[in-house]
């Protein structure tokens, strides 16, 4: 299987924004300026794919509100958020976002065990029942573009309408995201870990998690 390691579109670097791209990605001020403010140094984590992206203006500054909603205002906690994005990119096999998110989800109060144990899904030991939910739920919308009836029951206990739709769209909004990455073949930048070789035999080969 191929990786995101050669790109096929040159991601665009800040020292080339012009007012259109500088417009286009302030639609997302926090990517914006951590990347302005990183990228000279080298610890700018995303800029490569942001770039990727930013060689369509017009598309980018529409997908980048949508993605500035579900990283800053969602209204599902940051780890809800992560344990929903680190599935969805394990899911669909996209090295690039699943390694910016683990450095993520830890932030958000993930665990390294419960960043291990997402790579086996829902049904594996020491899930609570809402946690197994959120996997199931972004298994469901990965898998059949749907969250299947006694996930959405249980999900519903616990989370109100306006938690429901963001996690629908919060798995959406990844879910096209590892669709990019991994067609543009998204390079690491040099400041983002490699994956290490054990855990993307596992992701390639979801047998290995069983």
């Amino acid at each position: 299987m191929p990786t995101e390691s050669t790109p096929r579109i040159a991601p665009l670097p800040p020292s080339d924004w012009n007012s259109t791209v500088y417009d286009a990605v302030s639609a997302f001020p926090a990517a914006r300026d951590f990347v302005l403010n990183n990228w000279q140094n080298g610890g700018a984590r995303g800029m490569n794919g942001l770039g990727a992206m930013l060689n369509h203006p017009a598309l980018s500054k529409a997908f980048l509100a949508f993605n500035n909603h579900i990283a800053t205002t969602n209204t599902l906690s940051k780890r809800v958020c992560e344990l929903l994005i680190l599935r969805v990119s394990w899911v669909r096999r996209s090295e690039y976002e699943f390694q910016q998110h683990v450095i993520l989800g830890l932030r958000a109060g993930l665990s390294g065990e419960e960043i291990e144990r997402i790579q086996e899904g829902p049904d594996a030991k020491g899930w609570d029942i809402v946690d197994a939910g959120l996997l199931r739920a972004a298994d469901d919308l990965v898998l059949d573009a749907s969250i299947h009836r006694d996930t959405w029951k249980l999900l519903s206990q616990h989370f109100n309408t306006e938690q429901l739709i963001d996690i629908v769209f919060t798995v959406g909004c990844y879910e096209v995201l590892a669709m990019a990455f991994k067609s543009f073949r998204v390079p690491f930048e040099s400041c983002l870990e490699p994956m290490p070789a054990d855990t993307r035999a596992r992701m390639n080969n979801p047998s290995l998690t069983k």
